[in-house]
This record gives C-alpha cells, sequence and structure tokens, in this order.
C-alpha cells in the first residue's frame, strides 16, 4: 500500500486539479490515499480565494464578514484532511516508535498541504508573468519569484520523498499532530460560550 504513495505524484495531482478547477470548478475524481490529498488541496484552493476576496475593499462588510466565515471553514477542514493523511499514513507505514530514532518536526500530511499551497502560489505567480496588462519590470519580478517557487517544490517534494523512505526503513518517525482548533468550537472558544 505504501508503494503508491509517490510524492511526485502528489505534486501533479496539486498541478492538474488547479487547472481542471479553473476550467470547471472543483470536481474530485481520486480514491483511497490520494482522495484525502485532493480534499486538503481542495480547501487549500477555495481557501486561497476567499482570501483574495477577503481582501476587498469595495464590496461592504458583509462581503468580507461571508469571505471570513469561508476563510474559518476551509482552515477547518484543510487542518482536518492533514491529520487524515498523517492517519492514513501512520497505519499504513508503521513508524518507528519516538524512542528509537528521531522524530520529524513536520509530518507528512503537513508537507503535502505545503506542498499544495506551493503549487497555488505557482499557478498564480506564473499568470503574472503572463499579464499584457503590467509592465514588463513586474513580469520580470514575478518570473524570478515564479523560478523561486519552483525551486521549493523540488525540494519540498525531495523532503517528502526521503521522509517517506527513512520511515519506511524506520530511520526517522512521525506524530499525527492534532491541531484541536479552538476558535471554532463554541465549547473552547469564550467569545463563543461566554
Amino acid at each position: 500500500m505504501t508503494e503508491m504513495i509517490n510524492p511526485t505524484t502528489v505534486s501533479s495531482l496539486h498541478r492538474d486539479s488547479i487547472v481542471s478547477w479553473k476550467a470547471q470548478g472543483v470536481k474530485l475524481e481520486h480514491n483511497g490515499f490520494y482522495q484525502l490529498v485532493e480534499e486538503n488541496h481542495a480547501f487549500n484552493y477555495q481557501l486561497w480565494h476567499a482570501e483574495d476576496r477577503a481582501r476587498r475593499e469595495d464590496m461592504g462588510f458583509e462581503f468580507v464578514y461571508h469571505a471570513k466565515r469561508e476563510i474559518d471553514h476551509c482552515n477547518q477542514q484543510r487542518n482536518n484532511r492533514m491529520e487524515a493523511m498523517d492517519e492514513w499514513l501512520f497505519k499504513s507505514l508503521t513508524p518507528e516508535q519516538p524512542t528509537q530514532c528521531p522524530v520529524n518536526s513536520e509530518s507528512p500530511g503537513m508537507i503535502i498541504d505545503r506542498l499544495s499551497i506551493l503549487s497555488l502560489k505557482f499557478y498564480h505567480m506564473d499568470l503574472q508573468t503572463k499579464r499584457a496588462d503590467v509592465d514588463e519590470d513586474h513580469r520580470k519580478t514575478c518570473a524570478a519569484k515564479l523560478h523561486t517557487i519552483n525551486q521549493q517544490l523540488g525540494q519540498l517534494t525531495q523532503c517528502l520523498e526521503e521522509l517517506l523512505g527513512d520511515v519506511k526503513n524506520k530511520k526517522r518517525t512521525f506524530r499525527v499532530y492534532h491541531q484541536f482548533k479552538m476558535y471554532n468550537d463554541p465549547t473552547l472558544n469564550p467569545q463563543l460560550y461566554a
């Protein structure tokens, strides 16, 4: 089961999904572990666009309020999917105990989430390099940023591959980091239960 978890496939899923979703809207198509990857990515995709909307100053407070609520919802769901990916991988890889080898500070699910966000940055920065309504300096600046983002994507994909290999070979381990987001829970947020 672990052989099919390929970091390059994860990156391709991220990249291809953005293009597809821009054309047709968000449609989930994968199963198993890649379904969790795709769901996490879909919430990051929606979060990206809600964050853009929340920064509009010409639409009034109610528009921003709804965008903020969408941000809260998507952020909670993306965190839930990170945990679900880690739980799936923890069961599948059966990592070594933390007393037997170093514990990685970032879990595989967290890395996959960061890859998702980097793929969104790459897509949108690439659009900036092709804009006709800006000057050449803007396009050049964005092209330099795009180059850096691409390097980060490659490096982070390699980090994920190395972590999964080390966990499989019992050289490193990880834990499932439960986020326990308190602000969305009416029993934990004092502004909601007071």
